[in-house]
Formats: structure tokens, sequence, C-alpha cells
């Protein structure tokens, strides 16, 4: 997560028919509005700061304090934190002030439900893994770990002395917060995220063994990226010794207490759908949800069947099995994507974006090796690499602020996912709709692939949150539903998939339900243009999409169309 600069802090305190129209590949999409600063939206910023502040553990000599204590403390002081906010005159605000003052809201009714409902740091053991190897794709990590995380990506390699030094006490912090878990977690009774929790930290081992042997390679923003241990001083790898120590025996002892953790893991819909409305602010309950889910299944299935008997006299794709060839065919695939979303008006064409979307340009995968994502990916690298459009949404974090500060930080608690999640999803039909597929027909058939997997996993995430069926059920049904046999309900990725989508309730449907909003806010944009006698230009309302910054899609509506 990005830090809020000090000085957009201090500047907002002083300044109290669908058709793609090809463009230029000189053409920039419109620059984002600003926010209106009212009076109070100072305060507002203000606050926001100091929110954050508070939100972070309390820190006992390197280690994150989550006892229970500790967490009593900061139930006890919430009522005051929305007191404050609550005192904020809004009068006269402007939508996109009034959208701020809403994202403040939902966070301190996500922390108010991390307290009383999920409780990771007392019931989930995959919270205590703090150490990543690779940048996500989406602005924060997926799902809830302990603070402050280790971000391994987020050093420059080789590392420094001052970086040394600091990544040394980092990682040198790690055995005792695994102790401290173990107190944490005494009353934990979810079996499920024991019976899986010991995944992350096997993952959080590999990474450690991998960066003291100088082998790890990490994907970002700018492609895999190796971690140079050249230099690297006795403390650290000491301290990286340590942790890779500790975390070996905390798996081992997560996987022997998993049988007596008999309880369930979901948290139930009424929760689930408290946690919709007055935290992802998502317009659907559970049972609207598990609705439209299996709409879209049912719509993938049947359109990737007609769309096979389409293209049924047409010769199948031709797998490149070749290394050196297939990387040469996935670049020029990359860049033809590039073209086609500066022309289609949906990415400015600056060298940022498209040094992000290079840098994600796939390699070849052997057949033994694959997972979902690689059966298509050898077939055509396309369909994936539209929903890797969030590596754009990274580039523009990066090198665009936003005009308010309180949007140029990733929203707390996982908030992010209709957007970030559906958005992409979005981004795979959305681009095969408008052509990119016209010169590769059975390229549309994986997107339709992709999007009854995205289905089907978010269905059997919907059951395991109302606790109808436990993860390894979930990941039968989840692997029963994706064609082609492409998902393997013993694969790791899976196995993870599902757990993920049970220690973070609304991610597993965020794929499809965020979609969705995106489909709402463009059937919005058509009408208004329709009503005011005015074309509909697809870049226009994508680049006012766009501006909101990556907020929940109802407070996008709610700017866009100036409602309350």
């Amino acid at each position: 997560m990005r830090p809020i600069r000090l000085a957009l802090l201090c500047a907002a305190l002083l300044a109290v028919s669908v058709t793609v129209t090809p463009l230029p590949l000189t053409a920039q999409v419109a620059a984002p509005g600003t926010v209106a600063t009212p009076a109070d939206h100072a305060r507002l910023v203000v606050l926001f700061s100091e929110w954050r502040a508070f939100v972070q553990p309390a820190i006992i000599d390197g280690i994150p304090d989550y006892s229970a204590a500790a967490m009593a403390r900061k139930a006890a002081a919430l009522p005051a934190w929305r007191a404050r906010l609550a005192a904020i005159d809004r009068t006269g605000w402007s939508a996109p002030a009034q959208g701020d003052y809403r994202l403040i809201e939902a966070e301190m009714n996500g922390f108010d439900f991390y307290l009383r409902i999920l409780r990771p740091w007392a019931r989930d053991p995959g919270f205590y893994q703090n150490l990543f190897g690779e940048q996500s794709d989406v602005p924060a990590h997926e799902g809830p770990s302990a603070q402050p995380n280790i971000d391994l990506f987020a050093y420059r390699w080789p590392l420094s002395r001052a970086d040394d030094a600091k990544l040394a006490r980092a990682i040198a912090t790690i055995p005792a917060s695994l102790a401290a878990a173990k107190v944490n977690l005494a009353g934990s009774n979810a079996h499920d995220l024991w019976a899986y929790g010991d995944r992350a930290f096997r993952e959080q081992s590999g990474v450690l063994a991998d960066l003291a042997a100088g082998t790890l390679k990490m994907r970002t923003i700018d492609g895999q990226t190796p971690a140079t241990m050249t230099g690297a001083s006795p403390a650290l790898l000491a301290a990286i010794a340590d942790a890779k120590a500790a975390t070996d025996a905390f798996a081992a002892w997560v996987a022997a207490e998993a049988p007596r953790r008999t309880g369930p893991s979901g948290i139930g819909k009424a929760n689930y759908d408290w946690y919709m409305r007055h935290v992802t602010l998502n317009p659907y309950d559970w049972d609207q949800q598990r609705l439209l889910l299996q709409r879209e299944l049912d719509r993938a299935l049947a359109s990737l069947r007609i769309e096979e008997l389409r293209n049924r006299a047409l010769p199948p794709i031709v797998e490149i099995s070749d290394p050196a060839a297939y990387r040469a065919m996935a670049e020029a695939k990359t860049r033809k994507f590039n073209d086609f979303l500066v022309a289609a008006g949906l990415m400015p064409d600056t060298p940022y974006y498209r040094a992000a979307m290079l840098a994600q340009t796939s390699d070849y995968v052997p057949p033994a090796e694959r997972n979902f994502f690689f059966h298509g990916t050898a077939l055509d690298p396309l369909p994936l690499l539209s929903h890797s459009s969030h590596w754009i949404e990274l580039a523009r974090l990066q090198h665009e602020p936003h005009p308010s500060p309180i949007r140029d930080t990733p929203p707390l608690f996982n908030i992010f996912a209709d957007r970030s999640e559906g958005f992409a999803t979005a981004m795979e039909e959305l681009l095969m709709q408008a052509g990119l597929y016209d010169d590769i027909p059975h390229g549309r058939e994986i997107v339709w692939i992709m999007l009854a997997n995205r289905a089907a996993r978010g269905l059997a995430s919907l059951d395991v949150q109302a606790n109808a069926i436990d993860l390894a059920q979930a990941g039968r049904r989840h692997a029963e539903w994706t064609p082609r046999y492409w998902s393997d309900p013993e694969s790791k990725l899976v196995g993870f998939e599902q757990l993920l989508y049970l220690r973070q309730p609304g991610y597993g449907p965020s794929y499809i339900v965020g979609k969705l909003q995106l489909d709402h806010l463009l059937a919005l944009a058509s009408h208004e243009a329709e009503a005011k006698h005015q074309p509909f230009v697809l870049r226009d309302a994508w680049a006012r999409i766009i501006a909101a910054g990556i907020v929940p899609p109802a407070l996008i509506e709610a700017e866009m169309f100036a409602r309350p």
C-alpha cells in the first residue's frame, strides 16, 4: 500500500450505439477532473491521515500488537472516530467530495466489521504471513495480513547499506510475530482457515529460501525483477535464516492444530450482506449475487458452445512449444493489445502505460506445469492480458497522483475489489466485443471459458461463506464447472483462490458483480447521451469512469450522474 504523500496532504489543506471510435495512436484520454474542496473538506483530509495511522497496530519492540487487549482498545476508540467524521459539515459539497466522505465512512465500517466479525488476527493463521516476494496486480495485498507488510518487491536490488539494514530489522521481527500469533489464535476454531492455513507459510518459507540463495525473482510493475543478494550483510542473512526456521515451525504447528479446530469458517449470510452494504458499498446481497453469478455462468457456457459452433470449420489454434518463438509471439500480441487500447481510447499513449503491459508479457509454460490460466495463454495470451489491464491502474497510481489525497492511496479492507477485479474482468469481454479477436475467432472461446471459471469459483465461495460447503467441496465445484478440464481441484491455484475468498468476504464474487456494475455505468452513460440527443462515445464515458479513481462503483455512479 502506498503511503500518503505529505505534500499532497498539505496541498489539500491549502486548497481549502456503442461504437469504438478509432483515435490516432497519439491521442490521449481526457484528464481526470478535480475534486471540489469546500471548506470542511480540509478537515476530512486531516481526519483521513490520522485515521490511517489509528488503524495500524501498535508496534512494541518492533512487533505488531494484535493481542486481545490491544484490539479491544481499538474497538473502544472507534465510536470517537465515527463521531469526528459525523461532525464534519458537508452542506453544499460536490459529489466527489461526498464520495471522499463515504469512502472514509466505509473504511470505518470495515474496521468495525473486522473487529466484530472477521477478526483475522484471532481466527486466521494466514493473517500472519507478512512477507511477500511479488507485487499484487491490485492496489494492495489481496486479503487481510498483519502490518507492517515486508514487501521485497518494493526494495531496489542490490540493496544499499541502509536498505540492507532496514530489511534485516524487518525480517528479524518474524519469529517474535509468529510466537505472538500462537497466543492470539488460541481461541480460533475456524476449521478451513486452519486446514489450509499452513500453505501461506510454506510459500513464505520458499520466498525466504530463494531470497537467501539469491534466486528470488519477483513480479512487479517492471516485470520479473531479481532480488540480487550481492553484498548482503551477515545480519540480513542471519535474519533470513531465523525467519525461515520460525516460518517452517509455524507451518508445522498450524498443520498439527488443524484437526482440533472443527468449527465453521464462513461469516454467514447476514454478516455477508452487512459487509456488502456498509463496507464495499455493493448494491447486491448474498442471494442477489448468487442469482447474478449463476446467470453469468449460464451465459458464459452457452456462449462458449455457440462460439464453438461458429468456429467449427476453422483450423484450431496451434500451440507454440518453442519458448523463444512463444515469447516473440506473446510480445507481438502485447504490442497489438496496447495499440488496440490506445486506438479505442481506453488507454493514453504514454510510455509508462505501454511499459506496464509489456512487462506482463507471457512466457511459455510446459503442459505439465500449467494451471487454469496457463492453459489459456498457451493458446492465446490476449484474454489474460486483457485482465492484466490491472497494471495500467498501478501505473496510473505511480505516475498520476489523484487530485484527492484520500484516493491517492488504495482503500483499506479490500474495498477496491469490485472496482479492480470487476473492471479487469469486464475488459476481457469488452475488448472481445470491440473487435480484439476479429482475426483470431478461437480467442473468443477462451474469453468465455475465463468468464465461466470466474463465475463458478465465485458461486462456490458464496456457499463457503454461508457455511453450506467447505473449501474442499468448493474447489471441486469450482473445477467441475470450468470448461475443458482446465481447472484442477487439487491444484495450488484453486486452493489459493478459494482460501482467499474465504478469508476476504466478497472477493470471489467481485470479478462478476464488479463487471456487472461497470456494465451498468456504461448503460447509464449511454442513456444519458441519448437523453441529451448526443452520440455515445465510449472513450469519453471511460475517461469519466476512470477519473473517479479506485473506489467502489457505487461512488463512481454517484459522481458521474450527480446522485446523493
